[in-house]
C-alpha cells in the first residue's frame, strides 16, 4: 500500500530510519523461544540440538521428555520416526522512535535434521507503531492471500504501511511467544502501569489498551493480571458490565480462580437480585461450590414452573434458536469413539446442563448470538460442553462435569480445532445467501 496521508508518510520514513535488528536479539531468540528436540531412530536416541547419539536402556520405549547427557538439554521426543523437520515461532522487540512506541515482530525458523546441528532463519515481518494517544498503525510484509493463516510470509517483499483496521484482523493479531528483555517503552506507558511483563498479551494490544482504556490501566495497576488477560484477549462486554463488581474484587484483593465461572456466578447473583457490591457474595471462598449452589437453586426454581409454561418457553426459545443457528445444524466431527455435534434443541441444553452440572440452560447460552454450543460425547455419553465464538472463531470454553476438564479434553480440543474451518464455511454460505437475496 502506497503511503498517502501525512502520518503514513511519516511512519514509512521512521521505519526506514530504524536500525537493523542486532544479531544478539536473534541469538537470544534461538535460545529462548524454541524447544529442544530429540528423536528415536533405529533404536537410538538422537539429540537434534547437539547431535549426540546414545542407546537407551529400553530401546522400544520412548517417554515424552528425556535428557541429553552431552548438552544437558531437556529434549521433547518426536512421536514419529521423523529425522528432518522445522519449528516456527514469533518474538518481539520493543523500541521507541519519533515519539511512537514500536513493537517489532520477528518470525524465526529452526531447521533440524538428525546428526546435524540446527540452523536458524530470522526475519522481521511486522511493525506496530503506537502513538501516545493509543492509535496504532502497522507495517507488514506481504502474505499469500490464499493462505488461511498469516504465516505464509513473502520474505522477499518489503515492510509496507497497511490500512487502519489491519491490526484488528484476527488473522494478523500475532501474539509473540516472548519479548526481548532489553526493551524501551514510552514514559506514558510506565506511568499507566507497565513495568516489564506483558503477561501473555500481545504487546500491541496491551499498549493500545493502556493508552486509551482506563479499565485496562486499573486492572494492571491492581495486579489483576488474570482479569486483564481475559479482558484484552477475549474482548467482551462482561467486564464492563460488571465493572462495579470488579472494583469490589479489586478493593478486597480477591483473586478469581476461574474467570468464566465467576462471570456465570455473577449472572446468577444478578438473577437472584443479590447485592453485587457486597464482597460476601462476589468474593466467595469456594467459587465452584458457590456457583454450583446457585445453579442448583435456579434449576429447582425453573423446574417448579408449570410444565405447560416451561414447554411454551422452550418452544419459543427453540424458534429463535433455530432461526439464529440452523445453518450449523447437522455439523458432526468424529474421531474413533469421540463425536462432537452442535446442540440443535433447546431442551437438549437442559439435558446437557443436568448431565454435566453446567449452567448452559439456566443462563440461556442458546440465546447468545455470537456463541455456538456443541456437545462432545464418548459412546453416546456427554463428556464435555464446548462454546465457540463465531466472530473470533475461537474456543471460549470447553469443560466437563462441574467445569473440570475430562480425560478426553486434549482430544476434544484437537478435534474441534481441526474442524473450525467447517463452522467458518457454514457462516460464509449464509453470507453469500444473504447477498444473493438482497440483490
Amino acid at each position: 500500500m502506497i503511503p498517502k496521508t501525512n502520518i503514513e508518510k511519516q511512519l514509512t520514513a521512521l521505519s526506514a530510519s530504524l536500525a537493523p535488528i542486532e544479531p544478539k536479539v536473534f541469538a537470544w531468540a534461538e535460545k529462548n523461544i524454541f524447544l529442544k528436540w530429540g528423536v528415536l531412530s533405529r533404536s537410538k536416541f538422537h539429540c537434534l540440538e547437539c547431535t549426540h547419539v546414545w542407546k537407551p536402556a529400553c530401546p522400544n520405549t520412548c517417554s515424552k521428555y528425556t535428557a541429553c547427557a552431552a548438552c544437558g538439554g531437556k529434549l521433547k521426543m518426536q512421536p514419529y520416526n521423523q529425522v528432518r523437520f522445522r519449528e516456527m515461532d514469533y518474538c518481539a522487540l520493543l523500541q521507541t522512535c519519533g515519539g511512537f512506541q514500536v513493537v517489532r515482530i520477528i518470525c524465526s525458523y529452526k531447521h533440524m535434521k538428525k546428526n546435524l546441528t540446527p540452523t536458524y532463519f530470522h526475519n522481521e515481518v511486522m511493525q506496530h507503531w503506537i502513538s501516545p494517544k493509543g492509535e496504532v498503525r502497522t507495517l507488514s510484509l506481504s502474505v499469500n492471500v490464499f493462505a488461511q493463516t498469516c504465516d505464509a510470509w513473502k520474505f522477499y517483499s518489503r515492510l509496507e504501511i497497511k490500512p487502519k483496521d489491519f491490526a484488528l484482523n484476527a488473522k494478523y493479531r500475532i501474539n509473540p511467544y516472548k519479548v526481548y528483555p532489553q526493551s524501551s517503552v514510552l514514559p506514558v506507558l510506565k506511568r499507566n502501569g507497565f513495568k516489564s511483563s506483558v503477561y501473555g498479551i500481545a504487546p500491541q494490544i496491551l499498549f493500545t489498551a493502556l493508552l486509551n482504556d482506563s479499565i485496562a490501566e486499573t486492572l494492571l495497576k491492581a495486579k489483576q493480571t488474570a482479569l486483564l488477560q481475559h479482558y484484552l484477549c477475549r474482548p467482551n462486554q462482561e467486564i464492563k458490565r460488571n465493572w462495579q463488581t470488579v472494583k469490589t474484587v479489586i478493593k478486597n484483593g480477591y483473586k478469581i480462580a476461574d474467570i468464566k465461572i465467576w462471570e456465570d456466578y455473577i449472572e446468577l447473583l444478578r438473577y437472584f437480585k443479590k447485592d453485587l457490591s457486597n464482597p460476601l457474595f462476589v468474593c466467595p471462598e469456594n467459587l465452584q461450590q458457590a456457583h454450583d449452589h446457585l445453579v442448583k437453586k435456579k434449576r429447582e426454581l425453573l423446574r417448579k414452573k408449570k410444565i405447560h409454561e416451561l414447554r411454551l418457553e422452550i418452544e419459543k426459545a427453540q424458534k429463535r434458536y433455530r432461526s439464529d443457528k440452523q445453518r450449523f445444524f447437522g455439523l458432526l466431527f468424529q474421531d474413533k469413539q469421540l463425536t462432537i455435534s452442535v446442540i440443535e434443541n433447546v431442551k437438549d441444553f437442559m439435558q446437557q446442563g443436568d448431565d454435566l452440572g453446567h449452567c448452559i440452560f439456566t443462563n440461556e447460552y442458546y440465546a447468545k448470538k455470537d456463541s455456538l454450543i456443541l456437545s462432545a460425547k464418548i459412546g453416546g455419553q456427554s463428556v464435555e460442553t464446548i462454546e465457540v465464538s463465531l466472530s473470533r472463531m475461537q474456543v471460549l470454553q470447553c469443560s466437563g462435569e462441574k467445569h473440570n476438564p475430562s480425560k478426553h479434553h486434549a482430544h476434544i480440543l484437537r478435534l474441534i480445532s481441526q474442524n473450525l474451518y467447517q463452522i467458518r464455511e457454514r457462516m460464509k454460505k449464509r453470507k453469500k445467501a444473504t447477498k444473493t437475496v438482497s440483490r
